[in-house]
């Protein structure tokens, strides 16, 4: 399952309105717990389905800001959020951020 790049304000809405569930992670290229956190995020897309997109906070971050205000979740990097229907399901950062816990998520 590829991951998709959101660069922009209209690629988060069209990802954020696209149907069932998906993940949406918010990384630092600059730290390395989001390095850390990314390596579990990407061990867990090996054995799954389930549609993921990054948004690179740094880089993006007009749409890394509009994440926190639309879900009203502080920002934190890096970050996860599981999202369905249009809506946040569940949420974690930092060192919380594991293949485990996102299965354990997922699967609920």
């Amino acid at each position: 399952m590829s991951i998709q790049q959101l660069h922009t304000l209209e690629d988060f809405e069209q990802y954020v309105a696209k149907p069932g569930k998906k993940l949406l992670f918010k990384h630092s290229t600059t730290c390395p717990i989001s390095a850390k956190a990314n390596e579990e995020f990407q061990a867990y897309l090996k054995d799954a389905d389930t549609a993921a997109a990054v948004v690179l906070v740094i880089e993006d971050r007009s749409v890394s800001n509009q994440i926190a205000e639309d879900f009203g979740i502080k920002h934190e990097s890096p970050q996860l959020f599981l999202l369905e229907d249009n809506e946040v399901r569940w949420n974690t950062s930092h060192w919380k951020i594991t293949r485990d816990a996102i299965k354990e998520a997922v699967n609920q």
